[in-house]
């Protein structure tokens, strides 16, 4: 069994910032990816930030330039630092990875996620 638990959220002024943070824990053979989803009131779940490979990273063009996301694979945890952020950011975040438990069993997996509130 593999957990994901998620921290850092809140609340916070337009403008300001918030770094959240995901760690995954339990029988764990790798971790492919680790990312970060949103999902807003009344939309659909979407992914802000992944992380794959060596270093590679993506994000949603609503995000760039404002949000970076890092992982420590030694502490098996991802970030998410978010600057400048806007109200249109306020969501659930959710912490997703796919992990190998055993070699050639890969998982997915998500966190219970963490409210961001942007408001002033």
């Amino acid at each position: 069994q593999v957990q994901l638990v998620e921290s850092g959220g809140g609340l916070v002024q337009p403008g300001g910032s918030l770094r959240l943070s995901c760690a995954a824990s339990g029988s764990i053979f790798s971790i492919n990816t680790m990312d970060w989803y949103r999902q807003a009131p009344g939309k659909q779940r979407e992914l802000v930030a992944r992380t794959y490979g060596v270093g590679k990273t993506d994000y949603a063009d609503s995000v760039k330039g404002r949000f970076t996301i890092s992982r420590d694979n030694a502490k098996k945890t991802v970030y998410l630092q978010m600057n400048s952020l806007k109200p249109e950011d306020t969501a659930v975040y959710y912490c997703h990875a796919n992990v190998q438990i055993r070699l050639g069993a890969l998982y997915e997996y998500w966190g219970q996620g963490t409210q961001v509130t942007v408001s002033s």
